[in-house]
């Protein structure tokens, strides 16, 4: 596929057809890199656990812990 390289204010800029943007799931962000005279763009990758704190309030992590009773092994005696 060729397109043509437009004016955009002081830069030049490439219009990416939505097939490909959505092929490649290209959306907001992306890596660009030249390498061997190539320019490779890349979808930039959420880290894994992005989100997986969201709402969290250690608060709520008292209260099940308040019931918690040691064991019969955690009240012996240990010789070290």
């Amino acid at each position: 596929m060729q397109t043509t390289i437009r004016k955009i204010g002081n830069s030049k800029g490439i219009i990416i057809p939505y097939a490909i943007l959505n092929t490649l799931k290209l959306e907001q962000h992306i890596e660009m890199e030249v390498k061997n005279n190539e320019l490779i763009i890349r979808a930039v990758m959420p880290p894994l656990r992005q989100g997986w704190f969201d709402g969290y309030s250690a608060s709520k992590d008292d209260e099940p812990l308040k019931n918690m009773t040691e064991t019969e092994a955690e009240l012996e005696e240990w010789d070290w």
